[in-house]
């Protein structure tokens, strides 16, 4: 199954299979997964990577998504990219000689998912490659809200027309300041029995209460329902990935929501 994601920001990893650089990783950020793959292996003049071009193929084997914005996306990737100069990640020891470069860069990116900011984002860690898939460390697991995941995964196009003609025909309230809800900052609860609508401000605030110097939210209380819910599958209900959560357990630099709150 191929899961369709919108506002879908990503950072990669690619696993070279071509026999003279077999092994060699290469971490990215990407807006279209389908699209970058495809360049990456296409060469530099079709808008590949200087560091990729000529060393191909490359497969893409594991992407961590579901970033507010472009600009914490890209932050991420230089982070991973650069582990030994990131403050944050000071702690994380160079690569030992028994360590491939696939399991060095896993165990990069798992010590960053348990340090903040990018502890307390509603991130997805997905494998798009069996074959290459390597488990969390005992000591080294992420938050509960920061799921593992299997499977293909898309960027799916925003239906602005759609969007347009639903707000038209639909009048709701926040269910918290009672003003109206536009459809790009409408938030909803995942129970079907639910009918909470709320701006995603109001919500995060309305959670954030018990953690005022945070901006943003892990976990609270749903207004509507009343059950305790994460703030990442609330988030990734309303991008549209929720549903592949589920089964499993059973381009754009405006400003973020998250720039609004304040400390």
């Amino acid at each position: 199954m191929v899961v369709e994601v919108e506002s879908f920001f990503g950072v990669y990893m690619l696993y070279c299979t071509n026999p003279k650089f077999k092994g060699r990783i290469y971490i990215g950020f990407t807006v279209n997964p389908e699209r970058r793959i495809g360049q990456h292996n296409a060469g530099r003049h079709k808008g590949g990577a200087k560091r990729t071009s000529g060393r191909g193929p490359w497969e893409m084997v594991l992407i961590i998504h579901g970033f507010p914005s472009d600009i914490s996306a890209l932050r991420f990737e230089w982070a991973w990219q650069h582990p030994h100069i990131s403050r944050r990640l000071s702690h994380v020891t160079r690569r030992s000689r028994k360590e491939s470069s696939l399991q060095f860069h896993w165990r990069v990116v798992s010590n960053m998912l348990r340090v903040a900011p990018w502890s307390r984002l509603p991130l997805t860690v997905r494998w798009l490659r069996q074959e290459y898939r390597l488990d969390f460390e005992p000591g080294l697991q992420p938050p509960l809200h920061i799921p593992l995941t299997f499977g293909c995964v898309r960027a799916k196009k925003k239906q602005q027309q759609e969007e347009k003609e639903q707000e038209e025909s639909r009048v709701e309230h926040c269910l918290l300041c009672r003003e109206m809800v536009k459809t790009a900052d409408r938030l909803t609860c995942f129970h079907l029995s639910c009918k909470m609508v709320c701006h995603l401000i109001c919500l995060a605030k309305y959670f954030l209460k018990s953690e005022p110097t945070h901006l943003i939210p892990v976990e609270g209380e749903c207004p509507g329902c009343h059950h305790s819910v994460l703030w990442g599958n609330l988030i990734r209900h309303k991008n549209g990935c929720y549903g592949d959560l589920e089964e499993i357990a059973s381009y754009s630099s405006q400003g973020h929501w998250a720039d609004e709150l304040q400390l």
